[in-house]
């Protein structure tokens, strides 16, 4: 295999081309170490002792260093680490460590997703959100079950009537119409939101 280019991408990390192809990125020393010089080729072996010491070390303490500052879905730390450039093989590796000591779980963070925003947006939007962070639709479902039920559906929505000073008591018939309309654009549900306007106005 070929070093057809090394790239400077800082002040001292390369970019290293194999065969024409973006390989992975390796620092100063490291290319030193490992003999990586443009124009020269490279053994099968020192392609794998690169991926797999070098690489996946540092993709490893990358992964862990991520997760510290905030919990993270498993498609998201994996996009973290391809911004940094690292091989995809590396990636599931370096994120298959982590979530063997638990440091990374999609059903705990769908868990306290749902349980830190139940209470200002419909359950419709709480999915998009979760599916578009990666989560698979079985731990959304399961998390949902847990976390979220019809009375936390009707929560939100006093919540909502509450912040866009809506009084459902006083509130006539295009103001209503507005409120359902915004509400159901939200994703709640219909017989949610009667439910929350009819006890309003039987408690006036």
């Amino acid at each position: 295999m070929m070093v057809t280019r090394t790239e400077p991408c800082g002040k001292t990390r390369y970019r290293i081309y194999l065969d024409g192809e973006p390989a992975f990125i390796l620092y100063k020393g490291e290319m030193k170490k490992m003999g990586i010089r443009e124009g020269e080729s490279i053994s099968a072996g020192t392609e794998e002792t690169i991926r797999s010491e070098i690489l996946y070390r540092r993709a490893r303490l990358r992964a862990m260093h991520l997760l510290e500052g905030m919990d993270r879905t498993e498609e998201g730390l994996c996009e973290k680490l391809r911004q940094s450039e690292y091989p995809e093989d590396v990636i599931e590796k370096a994120v298959a460590y982590v979530r063997s000591f638990g440091y990374i779980n999609d059903a705990r963070y769908a868990e306290n997703f749902i349980l830190s925003r139940r209470d200002s947006k419909s359950r419709r939007e709480l999915e998009a959100l979760l599916a578009k962070k990666g989560v698979s639709r079985e731990n959304i479902d399961q998390a949902f079950s847990i976390c979220y039920s019809e009375e936390e559906e009707q929560k939100a929505i006093q919540k909502i009537l509450r912040k866009k000073r809506v009084d459902p008591k006083t509130a006539e018939g295009d103001e209503l119409r507005k409120i359902y309309g915004y509400l159901a654009r939200k994703g709640f549900r219909y017989d949610a939101i009667r439910q929350v306007i009819q006890n309003h106005t039987e408690n006036a």
